[in-house]
C-alpha cells in the first residue's frame, strides 16, 4: 500500500498558489474574472493563491487551471523566454489542447466531419472562433432556405 507524505501538503499548496498568482497576474486577470471564467466565487481563487484552501475540491483546483490554460493557449509559445517560462512555472501550462487522436483516441462524436470541425475550432484562436461560427452560421441557415426553397417547388 502506497502512503502519503501529508506533512509537505500545506507547503504544496501554498507553492500552488503562488503560481496561480503570478499567472493569472501575467495574463492581467483579476481574481473575480477566473472566478467567473471558472464558474467559482472570488474567495475560492483567493483561498486557492493564498494557500489557505488545504481542503479545496479538486474540481475547484481543475476549473481556475483550466482557464488559465485556456487564456495561456493564446500566446504563441515561442515568445515567452525560458526566464518568464520559469517565473510562472508554466510548466505544461503552454502545452496546446489534446487532439481526439492525442487523448487516447476518442473523439467527441462519431461524425468524422464534426470531429474535425471540432479539432479546427480549437485551433483557432477566440476571435478567429467567433469569425468561424458566424460563417457556419450564415452556411446552414443558407442551405436550411435553399433546401425549402426546392421543397416548395415540388
Amino acid at each position: 500500500m502506497m502512503t502519503t507524505d501529508t506533512r509537505d501538503w500545506p507547503a504544496r499548496m501554498r507553492e500552488l498558489g503562488r503560481q496561480i498568482r503570478r499567472v493569472r497576474e501575467f495574463l492581467g486577470l483579476s481574481q473575480d474574472q477566473v472566478a467567473r471564467l471558472a464558474g467559482v466565487s472570488q474567495g475560492a481563487v483567493s483561498r486557492l493563491e493564498a494557500g489557505r484552501g488545504l481542503a479545496t475540491p479538486m474540481l475547484i483546483v481543475l476549473k481556475v487551471h483550466l482557464v488559465l490554460a485556456r487564456a495561456l493557449s493564446a500566446f504563441d509559445p515561442a515568445l515567452l523566454d525560458d526566464q518568464i517560462r520559469e517565473t510562472l512555472g508554466l510548466g505544461g501550462l503552454m502545452a496546446a489542447a489534446p487532439t481526439a487522436t492525442e487523448n487516447g483516441g476518442h473523439p467527441i462524436t462519431r461524425d468524422r466531419e464534426l470531429e474535425e470541425m471540432v479539432q479546427l475550432y480549437r485551433s483557432l484562436s477566440e476571435r478567429q472562433r467567433r469569425t468561424l461560427v458566424a460563417v457556419v452560421r450564415a452556411t446552414a441557415t443558407s442551405l436550411v432556405k435553399g433546401t425549402e426553397e426546392k421543397s416548395e417547388l415540388a
